[in-house]
């Protein structure tokens, strides 16, 4: 049988020292307990840090969108380098993967992405997958690798993810380790931080977040710190940091990739009558749209809100908004399919 596919995702505050430099020592330890768990898992590795890395050779850093980028493109083969000397003596070899947004919202190049990594891991090589930010948009980026981890770990199917911080898993408001959490609520994420690191672009508000969004997907998620002794190899077994219950569902994988990974184009709003459709699983039709607050095209995905503009779903458009303007009461007018609807 195919192993289980495992997502570690490290983020600058857990593998950089408050100088900023590259922690060998936390990567050290990396190493030696993935090389413990390798032959169980095909493994993503998404790591933070290239930016981190990179600042401090530039004159006068101010941390500019093209000053990022910059210290990106010095910081990468730094963090592949540093990573590469620590899993070579235990025989490991590492591929980069440096991912954009359009890797994920069109399916295709999607497949393509999974496809390669499906080569790696049956040559036991281990990707270790980090934002392209040398070239990445800023209206195209990720909120933060939280989200990279998350839509890999959904997209490929993952069984669990480990969220490392520099802190040992989510407190409570007495600085206490919450041991597991359902995050079915939303209230869960009051229990954040609002404060993002020095260093990163997350937080624990991102985490809980995410850990949320992989949970709807029937993923594990387990939050922990990476400084906490043999902290990959305890959050696996649930014996440090904060569980997040993943959520008993079973979504195939394309619905999987619509809810996660897709980039939203537009935004519509719909009446109760159609919110009480989608969720008996109908499609959706024009009569029960309210308003078009984003402007899309055909076949490009949709995020639907209802009266109160909660999400409640996302869809793959079958009609482009300047068309449905005209025809919002022509009946039967389908807008998305149940078969390309996921509800949030």
């Amino acid at each position: 049988m195919a192993k289980p596919i495992l997502v570690l995702k490290f983020g600058t505050a857990s593998i950089t020292t408050s100088k900023g430099e590259l922690d060998e020592v936390v990567i050290s330890e990396i190493a030696r307990q993935v090389n413990v768990i390798h032959h169980k898992y095909n493994l993503v590795i998404v790591s933070s840090g290239a930016v981190g890395a990179g600042k401090r050779f530039l004159k006068n850093y101010s941390g500019t969108l093209n000053e990022k980028k910059a210290a990106a493109s010095i910081g990468n083969p730094l963090l592949m380098n540093t990573y590469s000397r620590y899993f070579s003596p235990y025989g490991i070899s590492i591929a980069q993967s440096l991912c954009e947004r359009h890797h994920f919202s069109n399916r295709d190049q999607f497949l393509q992405l999974k496809k390669t990594y499906e080569k790696l891991w049956a040559s036991n090589i281990i990707p270790i997958a980090n934002e392209n930010d040398v070239v990445s948009n800023l209206e195209l980026k990720f909120s933060d690798n939280d989200e990279l981890a998350t839509l890999i770990a959904a997209g490929f199917g993952a069984e669990q993810v480990l969220f490392s911080t520099s802190v040992p898993g989510v407190l409570d408001g007495e600085g206490n380790v919450i041991p597991e959490l359902d995050t079915s609520e939303k209230k869960v994420l009051l229990l954040a931080n609002k404060e993002k690191s020095s260093t990163g672009l997350g937080g624990m508000t991102s985490k809980l977040n995410f850990a949320r969004l992989a949970n709807q997907m029937g993923i594990g998620v387990v939050i922990f710190g990476v400084r906490t002794e043999d902290g990959i190899l305890k959050a696996l077994e649930a014996k440090t940091g904060t569980l997040c219950h993943a959520q008993k569902i079973n979504l195939p994988a394309r619905k999987k990739w619509l809810a996660s990974g897709s980039l939203v184009s537009g935004r519509i709003q719909i009446d109760a009558g159609a919110c009480k459709a989608l969720l008996k699983r109908h499609s959706l039709l024009a009569v029960g749209i309210i308003k078009i607050l984003t402007g899309f095209e055909n076949g490009e995905i949709i995020e639907i809100l209802d009266e109160e503009n909660n999400a409640v779903a996302v869809a793959k458009a079958k009609i482009a908004s300047s068309a449905l303007v005209k025809d919002f009461n022509v009946k039967n007018l389908e807008v998305a399919h149940a078969d390309n609807i996921v509800l949030l």
